[in-house]
């Protein structure tokens, strides 16, 4: 298979992947939000930063590092010696986990049922480490049929089960475990998925090749951790768990879809990435095709959030969770800036520059995020956070232009080019809906103006493109 149709049937599947998942996902959360308190969701919000900390050091990067290198530098030794590293250094960050870092978040916030909580939340340290090296496997050969399918049985269980959980009462357990079941039940199907079983080997040498490249990595994630997680660690200690609660549940509307959708992408691309390192202009092309594909599908969904997220928020999910909507709404203008450097990271990675990728997050971690979020917080409380999140997405643009221009020659031009139609159906947007919303129009009116414009403007100004994808698509069906 060409790696063109590669790209194309990864994307697909992927693609399915990620519909099917955030539907359901979006159904669960719908449930739950009805079912349980923002005090729930806070102390799970709690839980998840400490522990997330810990868990980032879960893989030691070995899974990247296995994609990232070249058929011909790799043999059987190298996934044995991944397989085992990871299961012995999972059982020690867990005891860490249960011993030490449960008894010092329980103390941070002043919540002892986290004693309990984190335990069981970290149930997914022990586990993920045995799917690591089968779904490297099924990643590096672009199988991603079998991980769509893997991942969306897997989120189905755990979100049944999630839903029975707070159906019977268990309130913030229903969190828990829905975390959990989703890394526990893929264990028997990567191992089906891959027919790879693990030997009793291990290699020094393949060990030292591997950890050289992963231990950057590591470190890359757990800066992005830190970024990620700094404002949920400060809103739950300079506000309440109902603070964190509305904030969380903001950011899991907004950030979850670009998250995802990211995901879907650089879990593709990763890869080619790491086949065409030593082509440049590939890779430039590739690079603004991912921003420009993003981009068309976030922009849309954002502009609805930023315009109808009010009434939304009221009817699907009850007024209390109303001190989530501003928040909501500067996320999601947060998210629009983000998406142009939505896969700046995989590229550099995929160049064999982890070196690179790791001083680019410990900058913004430290001199950006970290000082930002917390004046944010201290002096506008959640409105004070979302605002520092958008100011560090816009100034994170900057700084990953500055190094795609001289890595692979992409200058601020053929950004704009890659997010031209968005971009003005999005400032078109703005104008008109600003004029409905005057006019006090129902909130139904707002979102079929943002679909009929976004619509309009891709279709004038992406006519051959849109034939050409459906195309492709055929072709890929036949």
């Amino acid at each position: 298979m060409s790696l063109n149709r590669q790209i194309t049937t990864g994307i697909i599947w992927s693609s399915i992947q990620l519909i099917i998942q955030q539907s359901f996902s979006f159904i669960v959360k719908l449930v739950l939000a009805r079912l349980l308190f923002p005090d729930d969701f806070g102390l799970v919000g709690m839980a998840v930063v400490f522990t997330s900390f810990v868990q980032v050091f879960n893989d030691l990067g070995i899974g990247a590092a296995l994609i990232q290198r070249k058929e011909e530098d790799l043999n059987s030794k190298h996934f044995h010696t991944s397989f085992w590293t990871g299961i012995i250094w999972s059982i020690l960050l867990y005891t860490v986990i249960v011993l030490v870092v449960a008894p010092i978040a329980a103390d941070f916030y002043s919540e002892p049922l986290l004693q309990k909580i984190i335990p069981i939340l970290s149930i997914g340290v022990l586990a993920s480490p045995i799917n690591l090296v089968h779904k490297a496997q099924l990643t590096k050969a672009m199988n991603f049929k079998k991980i769509a399918i893997i991942s969306n049985s897997c989120n189905i269980f755990s979100g049944l089960l999630s839903i029975s959980l707070a159906f019977i009462g268990m309130g913030v357990w229903a969190l828990v475990f829905n975390s959990v079941a989703s890394i526990v039940i893929a264990i028997p199907l990567y191992f089906k998925a891959t027919g790879w079983k693990p030997k009793l080997v291990w290699g020094k040498r393949e060990f030292k090749d591997i950890f050289g490249f992963g231990m950057y990595t590591t470190g890359t994630s757990v800066f992005n951790n830190l970024i990620s997680k700094i404002d949920y660690l400060l809103i739950g200690k300079l506000m309440s768990a109902s603070a964190l609660g509305y904030y969380t549940f903001a950011f899991m509307l907004t950030d979850i879809l670009r998250s995802q959708l990211m995901g879907v992408m650089n879990k593709v691309m990763y890869p080619v990435y790491g086949q065409k390192q030593d082509d440049p202009k590939s890779l430039k092309n590739y690079y603004l095709k991912v921003v420009r594909y993003n981009s068309l599908i976030v922009y849309p969904i954002m502009n609805v959030i930023l315009f109808a997220g009010e009434p939304l928020i009221k009817i699907f999910f009850g007024n209390k969770w109303s001190e989530s909507i501003v928040p909501l709404q500067i996320l999601a203008v947060s998210v629009m800036f983000h998406m142009m450097v939505s896969s700046n990271t995989a590229l550099i990675r995929g160049l064999g520059k982890p070196k690179l990728e790791l001083q680019l997050q410990l900058f913004k971690a430290i001199i950006l995020y970290t000082p930002l979020i917390y004046a944010g917080i201290y002096f506008y409380g959640l409105k004070g956070a979302a605002l520092a999140i958008l100011v560090t997405k816009a100034l994170s643009v900057v700084i990953a232009q500055y190094y795609l221009k001289k890595l692979v020659n992409i200058s601020i031009g053929d950004l704009y080019n890659s997010i031209k139609e968005p971009l003005i159906a999005t400032i078109l947007t703005m104008l008109i809906c600003q004029i409905l919303i005057y006019f006090k129009l129902h909130f139904i009116f707002i979102i079929l103006c943002v679909t009929a414009i976004f619509s309009l403007v891709y279709w004038v100004m992406m006519k051959q493109e849109i034939f050409s994808s459906y195309q492709l698509i055929k072709n890929y069906k036949k």
